[in-house]
């Protein structure tokens, strides 16, 4: 039999440039999710300092990423959670190729503490995030992304903007990954004022069929953590844990702060394979 995993995603307001802030949110949302039995809690991309790469202060507040992960480590062990802390903005050595002097990580951290793998981003977005932060495209066509293995099987992380490539998904399911997990920020600004003229939901629209679908082309669930914000605002949120056959167990409608928790049976996925044999055909 399948195992059955509780799953928390939690749709943080990152306050700007506010690490402790953040934390200090961040911690009751899990400390919620281990009381109500979940076995994995995940945060959204850049939740300790939101993304504002031009000021002057963004920098500095970075620079304690390594306290934090500290401080998540020992809250999944107090805990006995598995914690995937979003995304942290952490220093790195500029080379000729990349100048940029930081990257955008995320990690998977154990019931028991320990770090059991992350990944740097790879996909970037735009010129936004292009000009400031190194990639791990150059590393990553000599060293793929890896499956992590944890207590709920085999995982692979992602970040945000690398959803939209069908191809980082696959280099993780063919590894035996059959749960991917992605922090977001996704703004409705990722749309274009073109793109909304024909749709203001274009940006829901985008997650909601590319998240759905990628559970079916992988044979796969899904956890994705996105910002939340104002109502009203730039935030789309839509944080969700998703299935195939059935789309999203949960889905946090609004861009509103929040957490939900999803009974995640992983049987669905072992049929969803025997369906359409998508592992076994790459396997080929």
């Amino acid at each position: 039999m399948a195992p059955v995993y509780r799953i928390a995603v939690i749709q943080l307001q990152v306050k700007p440039l506010q690490p402790a802030a953040n934390f200090a949110r961040a911690t009751t949302f899990i400390r919620s999710a281990a009381a109500q039995g979940c076995h994995l809690a995940v945060l959204p991309e850049y939740h300790l300092t939101n993304w504002l790469p031009t000021s002057p202060t963004f920098a500095a507040a970075c620079s304690s990423w390594e306290t934090y992960l500290t401080a998540y480590r020992a809250l999944a062990a107090e805990l006995h959670i598995c914690i995937v802390p979003g995304s942290i903005v952490r220093p790195c050595t500029p080379t000729a190729t990349a100048p940029q002097s930081l990257e955008n990580a995320t990690y998977f951290i154990s019931s028991t503490g320990d770090i059991l793998g992350s990944y740097v981003k790879k996909n970037l977005w735009g010129p936004t995030e292009r000009a400031y932060l190194s990639s791990a495209a150059a590393a990553a066509r000599a060293t793929p992304n890896r499956a992590i293995d944890t207590p709920l099987g085999k995982v692979g992380l992602l970040i945000c903007w690398d959803l939209a490539f069908p191809e980082a998904w696959r280099e993780l399911v063919v590894q035996g990954a059959r749960l991917i997990i992605v922090p977001t920020l996704w703004t409705r600004s990722g749309a274009s004022d073109a793109g909304r003229a024909y749709n203001p939901s274009a940006p829901a629209l985008f997650l909601d069929s590319v998240l759905t679908a990628r559970t079916y082309e992988n044979t796969c669930a899904v956890v994705f953590a996105n910002a939340g914000g104002r109502p009203g605002g730039n935030y789309v949120g839509l944080s969700q844990v998703t299935a195939p056959y059935v789309g999203p167990l949960v889905r946090l409608g609004t861009q509103a702060e929040g957490m939900a928790v999803a009974e995640l049976d992983m049987q669905i996925v072992e049929d969803a394979e025997q369906n359409y044999e998508i592992r076994k055909d790459l396997a080929r």
